[in-house]
Order: C-alpha cells, then sequence, then structure tokens
C-alpha cells in the first residue's frame, strides 16, 4: 500500500525516519509532502495513495474525492476537525487519531501558561503562585488528566467536569467532580478548557461563563479557538480589568485584545501543544503503527468516523 505523509508543519526528521521504518518493515510504500505552500499541493498527490498520515492538514472533501483509492487518514493528534467525517464516511473511509500521545506535552503548555500567567509574563511586577489556587478542568480526558495531576503536584485544588465521564472517573482521576459550567467557572481561580470544536460547543464559552470567574480568574486555552464566543471574551475582559486570558490558539481578534488588553492577553506565535520532540514522536509512530495494523488485522480500535 502507498501512504502519503502530508504534514505542512513537518515531523521532526527522526520522527519521519521512524516513520518510514514502520511502514517500509511492513511492506508499505511511503511518499512524504512537508512544507507545502498550498491546499492543490495536498490534493495533487492524494491521486493514488491508499493512506494518508497528517497533523493539523486539513483532509476536505475535495481532498477525499481526488483520492480513489483511499482507505485511511490517521490524524497524528487527538483532535479531528479538520478532517471532513461526513465525506471519509460517504467515501468508506476509516478516520482515526492517536488519543493521548501528545496529551503530556499539551498539559505541560496548560501549566506553563498558567505560570506565565501568574507572574505577569516574567515582567518586574510582583505575581502570584499557583499553590494554594484551584483550577477547574473542563473535559477531563487525556489531557485534562494530566493537567490535573501537575497542577495537584503544585499544590493546586482540582475540579473537572465531563458530561461523558461518569463521577466516579473524573474522582479516581484526582479531581474533585462539579455539576455543572457555572460553579466550575465560579469556584475556578484557573479554568482549563480540554474541549473539542462541536457545534454543541463552538462559541460556547463566552461573557456569561467567564465572567463567573473569581477575581483575577485567568482562562487557560489548549483547545480550539472556535470554542471561544470571541465577543464575549472581549466584553468579559473590558467589563472585568481583573481577568486574564491565554491560549494556544489564537483568537482572530487577538490584535484587538493584544491593544486593548496588553499583558492580560498572550496567545503563541502558532499552535505549539504538541510541539515537542517526544510528542512528535509519540504521534507519528502511533501513527504509523495504526495503518500498519489496520491493513495488517482490519483493527479500527481508534476509528472516530461511522459508516
Amino acid at each position: 500500500m502507498k501512504v502519503l505523509v502530508a504534514t505542512q508543519k513537518p515531523f521532526s526528521a527522526a520522527a519521519v525516519k521512524g516513520i518510514k521504518d514502520i511502514l517500509t518493515g511492513a511492506g508499505h510504500q511511503v511518499e512524504v509532502l512537508e512544507n507545502y505552500a498550498a491546499q492543490a499541493d495536498f490534493v495533487a498527490a492524494v491521486a493514488d495513495v491508499d493512506a494518508i498520515i497528517i497533523r493539523s492538514d486539513k483532509v476536505t472533501e475535495e481532498v477525499i474525492n481526488a483520492a480513489p483509492k483511499l482507505k485511511i487518514v490517521v490524524r497524528a493528534g487527538a483532535g479531528y476537525d479538520n478532517v471532513d467525517l461526513e465525506a471519509a464516511s460517504a467515501a468508506r473511509i476509516v478516520v482515526m487519531n492517536t488519543p493521548g500521545q501528545n496529551a503530556n506535552a499539551v498539559a505541560e503548555l496548560a501549566l506553563g501558561m498558567m505560570i506565565y500567567m501568574a507572574r505577569t509574563q516574567f515582567t518586574p511586577s510582583t505575581g502570584s503562585e499557583l499553590q494554594g489556587k484551584t483550577v477547574g478542568i473542563q473535559a477531563f480526558g487525556n489531557v485534562g488528566r494530566l493537567v490535573g495531576q501537575k497542577a495537584a503536584a503544585l499544590g493546586m485544588k482540582v475540579k473537572a467536569i465531563d458530561p461523558f465521564l461518569p463521577v466516579e472517573k473524573i474522582v479516581e482521576g484526582g479531581a474533585e467532580p462539579v455539576i455543572n459550567l457555572d460553579e466550575l467557572y465560579s469556584k475556578s481561580n484557573y479554568v482549563s478548557i480540554h474541549i473539542p470544536a462541536t457545534p454543541q460547543t463552538v462559541k460556547s464559552i463566552g461573557y456569561d461563563l467567564i465572567t463567573k470567574m473569581p477575581k483575577g480568574g485567568v482562562l487557560v486555552n489548549t483547545a480550539r479557538k472556535e470554542v471561544i464566543d470571541e465577543a464575549g471574551l472581549a466584553k468579559a475582559l473590558e467589563d472585568r480589568a481583573d481577568l486574564k486570558y491565554a491560549t494556544d490558539v489564537a483568537p482572530d481578534n487577538l490584535a484587538e485584545l493584544k491593544e486593548k488588553f496588553g499583558a492580560r492577553v498572550f496567545a503563541t506565535p502558532k499552535k505549539m501543544g504538541a510541539q515537542t520532540a517526544e510528542a512528535n514522536m509519540n504521534a507519528g509512530l502511533a501513527a504509523a503503527n495504526q495503518i500498519v495494523d489496520f491493513f495488517a488485522t482490519g483493527n479500527t480500535r481508534f476509528q472516530v468516523n461511522k459508516f
């Protein structure tokens, strides 16, 4: 089978070598498309491929229609909203992610941003400590649990909510479960967001929730920019001069927010959650192994679409 590794934001050289070794060792052919300039380059590269490994690259209906032999797409990472699941399902293409492989990297970044904001972005002014503060974790999956563990190790109190987990699982993960988002936001000095972008969550975090945070509250987003109501965020920051926002996914109105609120807003220059050597390697090798297993045994354990 022919496998295309299509990454506008490339894997490390070591990860690419590892991916190639796994796939060629199982008898597959590998092609690599990196740093491509336009989506059209991606579309042109899929004409004869049986499988695709991507990172944040967009597998649109156009890509799927251009790939008549395609059987599987693996997103090296947890989120998969960059894949048109409906079009893939219609074409009977299996879509998988690699859950947990980037989790530690994202969790460390979330805690790092909390420290960065608590210490006033490392400026000479007086900051505060995380110890004794409460962090509320919105979604308690692989990343959320790790954020909770690391926060607890720093002496923070941990609360969490996840509508897809029984309360016992949240307790087992070391967090105090809360009954609704109003409680999570109103009782947390820091809120760490780990929800996917879905029709139910897009723009779900806005003025009403954010302004429920206690004085000096910090909202940290290492998930997706789409889950934030950006107009509501701007209004919350304007009405509450004590609130701060740190994000790994720059909002569309970042320039406006920075101009109005200065150091109360921070965004990484480019999504950095999975940008560690370890996460890069883990996710890439997991993707390659899942493709090998799929073609060898039909294993679809991490499939995220249905048909």
